[in-house]
């Protein structure tokens, strides 16, 4: 069991290390950015990544959240605790980031998506972005929270 658990933890560890790269890079690059370009570039250059992201993470996002919680349940069922409290901590942080993406930040990549497609800017582009960049930071580390919880899981093996 805890060779299943190592296993689940080093998948997490790296799908999840996908998603808290980019996240960390949207708030140290990306954020700074798109504050120097007008609105145009902003719709098309944001809308594009935002139509390509929310195709293509979904497979490293549910793989991440899967291989966590399994992580948490096979380190309960080992008896190791604290392992499976850090496993559970990552958890959490993973299952608040998604809450915030789908609350907040999916319907905005929806509307920029569409602007983009359609070779417009809205005229709340900015404002867009300003909502969409405000959980930026709190999505990265929530990220670094389940990343780091899923390596002390391993160290507590």
């Amino acid at each position: 069991m805890i060779t299943l658990s190592h296993v689940l933890a080093i998948t997490g560890v790296l799908t999840a290390g996908i998603i808290y790269g980019t996240d960390a890079l949207g708030a140290l690059v990306g954020r700074p950015a798109w504050n120097k370009v007008d609105d145009r570039t902003l719709v098309m250059a944001t809308g594009f990544m935002h139509y390509y992201g929310d195709r293509r993470f979904p497979v490293p996002g549910i793989l991440s959240v899967a291989a966590t919680v399994l992580t948490a349940v096979t380190s309960a069922i080992s008896g190791h605790w604290p392992a499976t409290a850090a496993a559970s901590t990552a958890a959490a942080a993973l299952l608040t980031w998604l809450a915030i993406y789908q609350t907040i930040n999916a319907p905005i990549n929806k509307q920029l998506t569409q602007a983009a497609q359609e070779g417009r800017v809205p005229p709340n582009a900015r404002d867009l972005q300003t909502r969409w960049d405000s959980v930026i930071y709190l999505r990265a580390a929530l990220q670094g929270i389940a990343v780091a919880g899923l390596c002390l899981t391993l160290v507590l093996h």
